[in-house]
């Protein structure tokens, strides 16, 4: 009986011993893995996600074998964030305000609205909202190849591609990240941005005169019936209106960032990765005329977004 007894506590510390050192290796690669589901998905919360479904593939997985254990995890990553990416394409049909949680005003995820919009400024928030209109195997080709130097051959078995046809998808993401629009005149750009910037960081810090200094008397601001409260168009004017208005919004400015919306500085909100709204502006002798805040899907998704370069 003692030699059965002394045979099962060896076999119970052997068992807790494979389990450490299983989770010791795990957690040498639990930081990238992250950054890539984070790139792959926009969202903290699905990211982690995506992360423990691939330490519970692995602990269920004979591994021993694996010379590469962080490839291995990576394609694992990879091949779930996958599904829940061509799963939201199934779902593009829904309003985007409905697709987006608001960090602000909800918690539904129960993720901490500081930390996302910390991690979303580090990745670039203007790059998770283009990279939000690209195809699901685009994204993936483009994130591991582009972002993570994961070779093309690497690549290819995880979207079921050949290798040359990943490289195409990599390509056209590429092409969309940097933009389609034509290239627009660099000083205009620059006058444009730098109003841009002074209206985003005056809403941001709650300045009521500085906002109306940077908008034309006259403006305009419209926004289509998916921006909210109500199921139909928005139109104010006047510069202390529009300039309330957008005070009324400053916390959502956290989660908003400068890019190129049809080849001109404007504005993009993301949520949890997810694109929100953008608002595209014309600008006069440096004051801001007008502003469209476009949230239905069908009008976002044929905007020309793209990072823009500090």
């Amino acid at each position: 009986m003692d030699l059965l007894l002394r045979h099962a506590a060896r076999k119970e510390c052997d068992t807790v011993d494979d389990r450490d050192r299983l989770t010791e290796r795990f957690e040498e690669h639990r930081l990238r893995l992250r950054a890539v589901a984070y790139r792959m998905l926009g969202s903290v919360s699905e990211a982690d996600d995506a992360v423990q479904e691939a330490w519970l593939r692995m602990s269920r997985a004979d591994t021993d074998d694996v010379d590469n254990l962080e490839a291995w995890l990576i394609t694992v990553v990879s091949r779930v964030c996958l599904n829940v990416l061509r799963s939201r394409e199934q779902r593009r049909e829904e309003p985007l305000d409905v697709q987006a949680h608001d960090p602000v005003v909800g918690h539904g995820d129960g993720g901490d609205p500081e930390h996302e919009a910390m991690l979303a400024d580090s990745v670039g928030l203007a790059l998770l909202v283009v990279l939000d209109t690209l195809t699901p195997t685009e994204r993936l080709a483009f994130v591991l190849h582009d972002m993570f130097d994961v070779p093309f051959d690497d690549v290819a078995p995880v979207v079921g591609r050949s290798s040359p046809a990943v490289r195409q998808l990599a390509s056209r993401a590429r092409r969309r990240v940097k933009g389609a629009s034509p290239a627009p005149d660099t000083a205009d750009l620059d006058r444009q941005r730098r109003v841009v910037d002074a209206y985003l960081a005056a809403t941001r810090g709650g300045d009521f005169d500085a906002l109306v200094a940077l908008l034309d008397p006259d403006v305009v601001l419209r926004a289509d019936p998916a921006v909210g409260p109500t199921p139909a168009p928005l139109l104010i004017r006047g510069a202390r209106v529009v300039a309330r208005g957008a005070l009324a919004s400053s916390e959502r400015a956290r989660s908003t960032q400068v890019a190129l919306v049809n080849g001109a500085a404007g504005l993009v909100m993301a949520l949890h990765g997810r694109l929100h709204l953008v608002l595209a502006f014309t600008i006069a002798d440096g004051r801001i005329t007008e502003i469209d805040v476009i949230a239905e899907p069908d009008r976002v998704r044929r905007l020309d977004l793209a990072v823009l370069d500090d």
